[in-house]
């Protein structure tokens, strides 16, 4: 299909596997192992990452282009089970998904991603050929961010991708830039300090992450699971009792304001209402 069409759709029924970065080559093909993006943890700039599900071949060439031109790193797959892998293998930025998929469909893989944890916040787009009105609400309801319909405008696709990016990027400055102020404690995210009765309160990092996990919500109870994901990120290998140590430190710290952090017998912490 050539790549000038200004509105496309269209099957084919051959798999394909790749990775187009932003520098408009394409890093893979069917089989080729996926290496993670350069930025996370080098020195490269990071690119936003874009995962694309679609079992079309040529609608996944001609949104890959489109999406790698505008400075994104674009990965496809070709069904719902190869995309909750790859979401749980190395996490995208935003997800443009199609509802008719072999096997799993798309309606399935939104459901999973939303109900997790540590998916939920991904953006997803859905992408589909279905466009009566119930099939939009259902994708909605679902927890999809947006939804195209087949045929579509490139140039609309771009412009949704840049739309959702731009909220999430926003919503992230204004979560980091917020001060939480809890009975005496004040906290300050952009500069990394924490203020108790006046008086500036030495912490570590990890500390730090875990008082203002807590302290955003309170009277909520949160797991030590939900601690550990929410500080160290998901899979960090450490154990239960490691929480209930910093937990400890972090309320000698506290000093006479310990009784901040609550035990919630059989699930975790809280920090009191």
């Amino acid at each position: 299909m050539p790549l000038g069409f200004d509105f496309v759709g269209g099957r084919e029924d051959r798999a394909s596997t790749f990775r187009l970065s932003a520098d408009g080559m394409d890093h893979g093909g069917v089989g080729v192992k996926q290496h993670p993006l350069k930025g996370r943890s080098g020195s490269a700039v990071p690119h936003p990452r874009i995962l694309v599900v679609d079992d079309e071949e040529d609608l996944l060439e001609l949104v890959r282009f489109n999406l790698a031109r505008d400075g994104y790193e674009v990965l496809g797959v070709v069904s719902g089970e190869e995309a909750l892998k790859a979401v749980r293998r190395d996490p995208p930025d935003l997800i443009v998904l199609d509802l008719m998929l072999p096997g799993l469909d798309g309606l399935e893989v939104c459901r999973r991603l939303k109900a997790d944890p540590r998916t939920r916040e991904i953006p997803i787009v859905m992408l589909t050929a279905k466009s009566e009105e119930r099939d939009v609400v259902s994708g909605l309801e679902r927890g999809a961010d947006d939804y195209i319909t087949k045929p579509f405008s490139p140039r609309v696709l771009s412009a949704r991708v840049k739309a959702l990016l731009r909220r999430l990027e926003s919503e992230r400055n204004a979560d980091l830039e917020s001060t939480v102020e809890v009975h005496d404690l004040v906290i300050h995210p952009g500069r990394h300090e924490v203020h108790l009765s006046g008086e500036v309160v030495d912490l570590t990092y990890t500390e730090f992450a875990l008082l203002h996990f807590l302290a955003k919500k309170p009277g909520w109870a949160f797991t030590r699971t939900q601690i550990v994901d929410a500080v160290k990120g998901e899979d960090y290998p450490v154990t239960e009792r490691s929480v209930d140590v910093q937990v400890a430190g972090l309320r000698k710290k506290l000093g006479e304001h310990a009784s901040y952090i609550e035990t919630v017998r059989g699930v975790g912490y809280r920090f009191r209402a």
